[in-house]
């Protein structure tokens, strides 16, 4: 593959906010002046620690290091080679790229081709839905309450019958049988390949940042043998226990409201998105799971101590139950609180919808009941409370779900309720609540010790040694933060000034290699030094270089950023100064008064006082 030229791989980047790219995975709060915080999308945390800097195109998790420009954290979350990065970001903007041999070639990276395949996918199946072959499509519609409009805002379309009609379509825009069978868009026969979706009504199934990656397919015809509902097989682009239907739209609503509402199916999230819950998504041909549960949690900046919503809807009959106890086995992982909602006759939201209107959606939502007590009165029906053994039984499966109540607040409120359903007093459900609490009292801390050995005597530790902020002693502060300062404004600092604080080597040998990195920027208003500097910072202090760079900076406003970096390097300058006279105050002691050396020393001393007044006055 040719090699972009740089000065596109620098413009693209240039003209990119990485914090609009990392904010279409991760939800991003306001961290003080240029700087945006939210979860790490690289690890599971519960407070956020991952910041990005769009002023200086970089982002840093504090919690586990990993730290980079637009073009690797794409590469990270998407999997993809650094032209196919940079290709992607270009189309996005409309920038016309240039390789080594100066003459623009077409994208030709795999997964880069296995995106534009679904999109030109998407194209064909939308274009499909209003020919006469699909009148039964659109009747499938019609019946469940969503017109041409809906189906629009949704991009449904139609898969026709034949064995081709994809393929052929797909050839004739220059893809390959290849890639299409790569994609899951088509399958391969002893007699070739043919289309996977055929005479099913079709919905485009986007990643969070709107792209296709993979469809879901509706059954139509009676002589159609396969499965009521088909989906695309795992892919290099499509991992269906990461995926889910609707986030492409329901995102900004989901960070918005800091509610997100879990249904089943495609045509659930259609209805509750028109009802106005627009904050409604659904897996795609697999159970919700943890992997499910992490991507939500960075959409809704889903931390400690932060309020959120998860509700689920479920089906009250068996399968639904079931579902609901598994949820409830991962509600866990949630900072938020979770919430089931179950329809008035087992009516999902679509059926809710088509035969009581878009209020009822509405209704059922805010009419949702904790998931601890849904789960609760499921393990309950489950015994008979007519005997002494059923509530026995009853009153040990039950009680550690009230034990397990987050808020304790909730807890005897819950263990009263649960006294009252079981017909028993309280005398009898407190102890049992209580022995419940003990057992599921982290047992794992202990565990993990069983399974810890201490290291061998003489034994080399393999962690390499990690220079960071948080290890720096409180006596370099104002190293620290001159550092911060130059690295996240030195575009409105006076080049002057940078270039003779950090002209004066620093005590520390981290903040040291760091500087002389800084020192060596030519011009700190160029698009990319930072990066510059980043990367000749020499190891192992480059994570310090990054830290520095993303870091919190205390400022409320450029101009007071700019104030703040601005006496950090003046305080520099100043310590430098009364270290220069300390040395030669001690110096002059040794001197005898009447020397030459000594009234050398008493002119410099004068030359130093009168800089240090010099850099007062200039405040």
């Amino acid at each position: 593959m040719a090699r972009i030229r740089q000065a596109d791989v620098e413009e693209v980047k240039s003209r990119t906010n990485i914090g609009d790219i990392v904010g279409e995975r991760v939800a991003l709060k306001s961290a003080g002046v240029g700087s945006l915080k939210g979860l790490c999308p690289f690890h599971d945390e519960r407070s956020p620690s991952f910041h990005v800097r769009p002023q200086v195109g970089f982002y840093h998790c504090f919690g586990c290091g990993e730290s980079g420009d637009v073009y690797s954290f794409l590469r990270a979350m998407d999997h993809l080679s650094f032209t196919e990065a940079v290709e992607r970001l270009a189309a996005r903007i409309g920038y016309q790229l240039h390789y080594e041999d100066g003459a623009p070639t077409p994208e030709t990276g795999g997964r880069s081709r296995l995106y534009a395949a679904h999109t030109a996918a998407a194209e064909f199946y939308r274009s499909q839905l209003s020919s006469p072959d699909a009148q039964l499509a659109r009747q499938f519609l019609g019946e469940r309450g969503f017109d041409a409009g809906a189906a629009a805002h949704f991009g449904v379309g139609y898969a026709p019958q034949g064995w081709s009609a994809l393929r052929d379509a797909l050839r004739s825009q220059g893809f390959s049988d290849e890639e299409m069978v790569n994609g899951g868009l088509v399958s391969r026969g002893q007699r070739g390949v043919y289309d996977r979706f055929r005479g099913r009504l079709v919905w485009p199934i986007r990643d969070v940042a709107g792209q296709t990656i993979g469809f879901g397919a509706r059954r139509l015809f009676e002589d159609d043998q396969g499965p009521k509902y088909l989906n695309t097989p795992e892919t290099p682009i499509y991992k269906k226990a990461q995926v889910l239907y609707g986030l492409d739209l329901a995102k900004k609503s989901i960070s918005r409201e800091r509610r997100v509402v879990v249904v089943e199916g495609y045509t659930d999230v259609m209805a509750c998105h028109l009802a106005g819950v627009t904050g409604a998504i659904a897996s795609c041909g697999t159970a919700f799971g943890s992997d499910h549960i992490t991507v939500l949690r960075r959409v809704m900046g889903d931390s400690e101590g932060s309020s959120g919503e998860v509700v689920f809807t479920f089906d009250p009959d068996a399968a639904g139950q079931k579902a609901a106890l598994r949820a409830f086995g991962d509600e866990k992982r949630f900072a938020a609180q979770t919430y089931v909602a179950v329809a008035p006759e087992g009516l999902d939201p679509c059926d809710l919808r088509l035969g009581r209107g878009d209020g009822a959606v509405r209704a059922l939502i805010e009419a949702k009941a904790p998931m601890f007590e849904f789960v609760m009165d499921q393990r309950l029906s489950t015994y008979d409370l007519s005997t002494v053994e059923g509530r026995i039984g009853a009153l040990r499966a039950a009680a550690p779900i009230v034990a397990d109540i987050r808020d304790s607040a909730l807890r005897p409120g819950y263990t009263r309720v649960l006294a009252r359903k079981l017909g028993l007093d309280m005398s009898e459900v407190q102890p049992e609540v209580d022995r419940a609490a003990r057992r599921g009292s982290d047992p794992a801390p202990a565990r993990e010790r069983s399974q810890q050995r201490a290291p061998e005597p003489g034994a080399a530790s393999e962690t390499p040694v990690r220079v960071t902020l948080a290890s720096l002693p409180p006596a370099l502060e104002l190293e620290k933060r001159a550092l911060m300062g130059v690295l996240q404004y030195g575009h409105l600092l006076d080049k002057q000034t940078v270039d003779v604080a950090l002209g004066l080597p620093m005590p520390h040998p981290g903040l040291e290699a760091v500087r002389q990195a800084v020192s060596m920027q030519p011009d700190l208003t160029r698009p990319g030094w930072t990066s510059a500097a980043v990367d000749a910072t020499r190891e192992p202090y480059r994570t310090l270089a990054i830290e520095l760079l993303t870091a919190d900076f205390p400022a409320g406003t450029e101009r007071i950023a700019q104030t703040t970096a601005t006496e950090s390097l003046r305080g520099l300058r100043l310590r430098a100064l009364d270290r220069e006279k300390a040395e030669l105050l001690g110096a002059m002691q040794r001197l005898a008064p009447a020397s030459d050396e000594f009234r050398r020393v008493g002119i410099a001393l004068r030359d130093i006082d009168a800089r240090r007044r010099a850099l007062i006055e200039a405040e």
